[in-house]
């Protein structure tokens, strides 16, 4: 009996410097989890068998169990790196139709040659599904897919509006706004311009021109006129712009509308707000700004937001347009709640999906299947969805990994106590031997 004893201590004690060793091995494996060796006694009796001196027989391993303790965060200059601080895994799929699912702590994704974000195998990054403002549509792991980088940015919007705000100077020059034209800079004080889009996305710039106007009555000495043209044809103001504000006519044929300051400097009435102009695709004299394939109808509508006329000089405070062209692909953003947006030339992003997160109520029954990934077991019960930064999730630090949670120096103390333990169990089987041979040799 003494000999079995002595063996189940050797087969323990290199149990142990297998785990030990394992855990060295993967000291810089991203993602994984140190494994501890458990033992048990083995007792067996009977009931002639005297239980107060039973010596026992020996040792088994009753498990080795995985320690998911948290792992140092290293951090990199990759979005697509993440790490999860706190509870929860991340969900992946050998297959895009796949409802087989592994679960895992290395985040180290990137790129397939489809632009689906995947692992270092292959398997594709499962997340939620998420509505146009980001909120998630549904968190249940039946309803999860492979997240796809798309290159560019939907289809084209053509601009129908432009917002701008800007200070005329006060003690601008007065001109005769009957003679602007556009291609003579000496009949209007400034202009501004800015970038809008036709139905096809094709850049045109709009630049506006201001006048001060020296007609202006004795009672509103604070009057400028503004005029519109689109890559330097003439755009007309037409109704619904308020009719008492428009301009007649000029020499050259604009029709522009009048804006309006108190001796304050501050924007009034009858300046209209919005101020409305012919459709791009028809405009002054017959011809065309746009060219013959967008939508001919495209007309635009310029907002003047609070402008103001001080003694200061001419400054544009604000300006922006409503249109957009189609934008390539500039940067993949992941925030603290998993949400993935993709940024885009054209100044939009778009959330495309919520990185899935499951946990366990039992996450040392998980089944390990290598890859630093686990599959659910019974042990482990059903997965728990859910999403990062909420409730008992943890959160997901995008550009970083989370190291292995082995202490090194820990692992090489455990070395030496097991490759002792395996001596001594060694030495226990050598004298067993000895004493054998010994009574062996009896005569």
């Amino acid at each position: 009996m003494s000999f079995n004893i002595a063996l189940s201590g050797i087969a323990a004690s290199k149990k142990d410097l297998d785990v030990t060793a394992n855990n060295i091995a993967n000291v810089n494996t991203i993602g994984f989890k140190e494994s501890r060796a458990e033992f048990a006694d083995v007792y067996a009796s009977s009931l002639f068998t005297n239980s107060k001196t039973k010596a026992g027989d020996g040792v088994t391993t009753a498990q080795v169990a995985q320690q998911f303790h948290q792992g140092s965060l290293s951090f990199t200059n990759n979005a697509l790196d993440l790490a999860i601080t706190g509870p929860g895994f991340f969900v992946t799929s050998s297959d895009l139709d796949t409802s087989d699912l592994t679960f895992t702590r290395a985040g180290a994704f990137k790129l397939n040659n489809e632009n689906f974000i995947v692992d270092a195998n292959g398997n594709y990054l499962q997340t939620y599904p998420v509505n146009n403002d980001g909120s998630s549509a549904a968190i249940n792991l039946t309803t999860t897919n492979g997240i796809q980088i798309p290159e560019t940015a939907g289809i084209p919007e053509m601009s129908g509006q432009v917002k701008m705000s800007m200070n005329l100077p006060a003690t601008a020059t007065p001109l005769t706004v009957a003679d602007f034209d556009i291609n003579d800079p000496a009949t209007y004080n400034h202009s501004t311009s800015v970038t809008i889009y036709d139905s096809l996305g094709q850049a045109h710039v709009q630049t506006t021109y201001f006048v001060k106007d020296n007609l202006a009555p004795a009672a509103n000495p604070n009057r400028w006129a503004a005029f519109t043209s689109v890559d330097g044809t003439q755009v007309n103001a037409v109704p619904p712009t308020d009719a008492t504000a428009l301009i007649a006519p000029t020499t050259n044929g604009h029709i522009g509308t009048y804006v309006n300051f108190n001796t304050s400097g501050v924007y009034v009435p009858p300046s209209p707000v919005d101020v409305t102009y012919q459709p791009l695709g028809n405009v002054a004299g017959g011809a065309n700004a746009i060219g013959d394939g967008p939508n001919q109808s495209q007309s635009l509508t310029t907002r003047l937001e609070a402008p103001t006329q001080f003694s200061a000089g001419f400054e544009v405070t604000s300006l922006e347009q409503d249109g957009k062209t189609v934008g390539r692909l500039t940067g993949v953003e992941i925030g603290p709640d998993g949400l993935v947006k993709a940024t885009y030339s054209n100044g939009t992003s778009e959330p495309l999906g919520r990185v899935a997160m499951a946990r366990f109520a039992n996450e040392q029954g998980l089944t390990q299947i290598g890859n630093t990934s686990w599959k659910q077991s019974l042990d482990s019960g059903e997965p728990l969805a859910g999403e990062g930064d909420s409730g008992t999730f943890g959160t997901i630090n995008s550009a970083a990994l989370e190291q292995a949670n082995v202490d090194l120096t820990t692992e090489l103390v455990d070395l030496i106590t097991a490759q002792r333990n395996f001596q001594a169990n060694s030495r226990a089987l050598e004298v067993n031997q000895t004493l054998s041979q010994t009574i062996l040799q009896i005569r």
